[in-house]
């Protein structure tokens, strides 16, 4: 007697009449993979504000301050740039990735597939699989089932606020910012932001989730103009795959062939674990965010009936031809060289940031004064900013071929982050300088200081120069 074809089960938990969707469970290295990036990730979130540094929070965008502090560098708004460049480098390398492997940066690392993820996770644990999640939707009201609604938000939420107080700790110190919160003494614009990003949280991770994907997120929208024939994305190999249907196990190819069927048993899994709840058969689609569980479904099934796996892979359009791959690309190698040279000026910056603004202005009132003496004097004004984290020392130069004398005290000590303005006043006797119109430069040298430690001084010869500026001496000719 002939045996008949096992029949698939199908369990219809993709979606419900008003579009919601069931993500199911499944195994495979992809969801390995991004369980491990996503624990990772929002391990590191949680524990960057947390660490300290010389007293103080080691990561901290200070908006008060106007400054930004990482570990021992401080950033000012005149650094900015520094942050630019971050984040031009970060763009172009989302682009270059986006090139060679599509959208893996939305399926493994972004923040809104990474707390999805645990709120999923929290979600499964409590309410059970995805057709048990349905059914309990679709179940009337009871205690158990308000108990277990009860037990999955009251865990979101939790989720919520942990990370809207951790995120608004990135801004402010965070040790102050929680006991405010926990005891309700914060003020009012920063609950309202701590709150404001816990709603966020709670809404886009546990109520929205894939509809940020498919309606919200821009980068879905223009991710096809950075794709080319080489672009390796999660693809269904219809040649191998089609036609589908059920059959026997262990079918011979010349069997399948015979009968018009391919390795695709439409089993609806790869359908039912998709995040945005799209199927990969149809081609690709602009929702999809490479995450590569239908892979990890697919290869279950594959699996099970000894067959090839690879059915659904990370594959480009040109392999499925048949076609041998391009490693030397014009628009990667363009994305690789930009980034290249955004991260070496970015670094150059950084070497060269100097611990100490120096700006020098003259006295626009009047050109040139003559005291009781009859000398000449000139009045200016120095601006100087301690840029670093700790108290410096410093002494002021004149280098001059002319004989001009400093009257002010040469030594200005100045506090972490402390901005002075000090009045200046140079002299000259007018009848030894050679021109009314004498250039000199007045230098910021830096006295041997260590961090937490008193002044050592030191020759003026031994000092090492921070910070110079080229000044003109006026007198009457």
């Amino acid at each position: 007697m002939e045996a008949k074809p096992i029949p698939v089960k199908v369990i219809d938990a993709t979606s419900s009449p008003d579009g919601k969707i069931y993500i199911r469970e499944t195994q495979g290295k992809f969801q390995r993979v991004r369980q491990y990036f996503s624990g990772f990730l929002f391990l590191l979130f949680l524990i960057l504000p947390w660490l300290e540094w010389q007293d103080r929070q080691a990561i901290l965008l200070s908006i008060s301050e106007q400054k930004f502090y990482f570990f021992n560098i401080t950033i000012w708004p005149q650094d900015f740039t520094l942050l630019a460049g971050g984040l031009i480098f970060s763009a172009f390398m989302l682009f270059l990735v986006t090139n060679l492997y599509g959208r893996v940066w939305c399926g493994f690392t972004c923040p809104q597939t990474v707390w999805t993820l645990i709120f999923v996770w929290f979600e499964n644990k409590i309410e059970g699989s995805a057709n048990q999640r349905k059914k309990l939707d679709q179940a009337p009201w009871s205690l158990k089932k308000a108990g277990l609604r009860l037990a999955k938000h009251s865990s979101w939420l939790l989720i919520a606020f942990v990370s809207g107080v951790t995120f608004i700790g990135y801004f402010l110190p965070i040790h102050t910012l929680l006991a405010e919160v926990v005891s309700f003494e914060v003020s009012f614009w920063q609950g309202f932001w701590v709150w404001f990003f816990v709603a966020c949280t709670y809404v886009n991770a546990g109520l929205m989730r894939e509809k940020m994907c498919l309606h919200c997120c821009p980068y879905s929208r223009f991710q096809s103009a950075m794709f080319d024939a080489n672009t390796k994305t999660i693809t269904y190999d219809t040649v191998r795959g089609e036609g589908r249907g059920p059959r026997k196990r262990n079918k011979t190819q010349a069997e399948l062939k015979q009968a018009g069927l391919g390795d695709c048993i439409d089993c609806n899994l790869c359908v039912q674990v998709c995040p945005t709840g799209i199927d990969i058969r149809d081609g690709l689609q602009y929702e999809c965010i490479n995450c590569g569980l239908c892979a990890d479904a697919c290869n279950q099934t594959m699996a099970n009936f000894g067959y090839e796996q690879g059915l659904i892979r990370f594959a480009s359009e040109a392999s499925l031809k048949g076609q041998a791959a391009k490693p030397s690309r014009l628009r990667v190698w363009g994305y690789g060289i930009v980034a290249t040279l955004i991260a070496s000026a970015t670094i150059i910056q950084s070497i060269n940031l100097k611990p100490l603004e120096l700006n020098v202005l003259r006295d626009r009132s009047e050109l040139f004064r003559y005291n009781n003496e009859g000398w000449v004097e000139n009045t200016y004004t120095v601006k100087m900013l301690n840029k670093t984290q700790y108290t410096q020392q410093y002494r002021l130069v004149i280098n001059s071929d002319q004989p001009l004398t400093l009257l002010n005290s040469p030594d200005v000590t100045l506090a972490p982050g402390e901005m002075l303005s000090l009045p200046l006043t140079l002299q000259a006797d007018p009848y030894e300088l050679a021109s009314s119109r004498v250039t000199f430069t007045l230098t910021a040298n830096e006295v041997a200081i260590k961090p937490n430690a008193s002044v050592e001084r030191v020759e003026a010869d031994e000092l090492n120069q921070q910070q110079s500026q080229p000044l003109v001496f006026f007198s009457q000719g």
